[in-house]
């Protein structure tokens, strides 16, 4: 989205969920001021804002209000009195409503998302306005509320602080948008400029049985004692793991790792994969040799950040050797080969920090670490 398009967005519902994400991203955007309608306000207070606004974007609603005629007040009647106020000002002020796809059930709650999206149809077709409706499923990420967004923030919530969760139905499928895709499709339609209605829809949408989505972020929780993280660097787990982080309490932000001590130094397990190996790094003192063993199948990656270090390699074949040096002050990666014993020494004067990478988690019953001393 350009800053020079639309300059000033009167944002219904600014201080929920959808509506403080909306906020934050237009906040990192050049020239952009977003004109807030909150709890707060009324709905006399509409032609004011939208004097000074260039486009609406209308989440304002109730999901679960103590007085279900709040639904029909709230959800139909406010946006009838804001499509009201945008035809009275005579522009065509862009409008994007956040529907929900229950808006066909026969429920209060639904009848009154159903009357919102007539409303707002109804400007498109009696004004030059561009309208952009989006019938949401269930939408997922930070600043949720447990209880009352999702029921992933609920789950969430709990699992975080070890809390039970309650679960009526394991095989029940929810649809599900994660927060992030929502706000870039709804900065993609304020740049709408066609007249008339259209039908947006927010991609990618996950689906899966509750019990599964339990699972899930009860492993994602859990990865932070095993270490044992889950593929997360893309689409929806990429999306729970985001969420279920911002779920823990700051006393939650830091976790214990075991340090393996001994006379040579530290070792320290930092992260694990279920395919793509772990991380971990090693202290070494002045003078000390570490290693001294080959490998099968499994390779290695170290990288030197502090001290000096001298690696040391045999081919258990040939017999051939090869050594090289590598310091903190020369990042490298060196490399263990299947095949090369090896070991590594701290030839500098204070002490050796490395970091590791192995191939594969450590297995005690099948280690691929086989003792074989290197020429003195």
């Amino acid at each position: 989205m350009s800053g020079r398009s639309v300059r000033r967005i009167l944002i219904t519902g600014a201080a929920g969920f959808i509506g403080r994400n909306l906020s934050l991203r237009l906040s990192e955007i050049e020239g952009i001021g977003v004109i807030p309608f909150l709890r707060s306000n009324s709905p006399s207070d509409l032609p004011g804002l939208l004097a000074m606004s260039d486009a609406v974007v209308h989440l304002a609603g109730e999901n679960r209000p103590a007085d279900p005629a709040a639904f029909a007040q709230v959800n139909a009647g406010l946006t009838r009195s804001l499509c009201d106020a945008v035809a009275a000002t005579g522009r065509a002020i862009p409008l994007v409503l956040a529907s929900s796809t229950r808006a066909e059930d026969d429920s209060p709650y639904g009848r009154s998302k159903r009357a919102a999206e007539v409303a707002v149809a109804a400007l498109a077709e009696r004004t030059l306005c561009p309208v952009s409706i989006f019938r949401l499923p269930g939408v997922f990420g930070k600043g949720s509320r447990p209880a009352y967004n999702s029921v992933v923030a609920s789950f969430c919530h709990n699992i975080a602080r070890g809390l039970p969760i309650r679960i009526d139905d394991p095989q029940r499928v929810v649809r599900l948008v994660y927060i992030d895709n929502v706000i870039d499709a709804i900065l993609a339609a304020l740049q709408n400029r066609q007249p008339g209605l259209a039908w947006p829809e927010v991609q990618p949408v996950c689906n899966l049985t509750l019990g599964a989505l339990a699972d899930q972020i009860t492993a994602i929780f859990d990865s932070r004692k095993t270490l044992i993280t889950p593929r997360c660097g893309a689409g929806f787990l990429r999306a729970l793991q985001a969420t279920c982080l911002s779920f823990l309490p700051p006393q939650a932000f830091s976790c214990r790792l075991s340090a393996h001590e001994d006379p040579r130094g530290r070792f320290v397990e930092m992260l694990k994969t279920p395919d793509s190996g772990q991380f971990s790094y090693f202290t070494a003192h002045p003078g000390v040799t570490r290693g001294g063993h080959y490998h099968h199948t499994k390779s290695e990656k170290f990288l030197v950040v502090e001290g000096e270090a001298l690696f040391r390699f045999r081919n258990v074949f040939t017999g051939e050797e090869a050594q090289l040096r590598s310091t903190g002050l020369e990042p490298r990666i060196v490399e263990t080969v299947p095949g090369w014993a090896h070991d590594v020494t701290n030839i500098g004067t204070g002490p050796l920090i490395a970091l590791l990478w192995a191939s594969e988690i450590f297995n005690p019953d099948r280690p691929d670490t086989i003792s074989a001393r290197l020429s003195a």
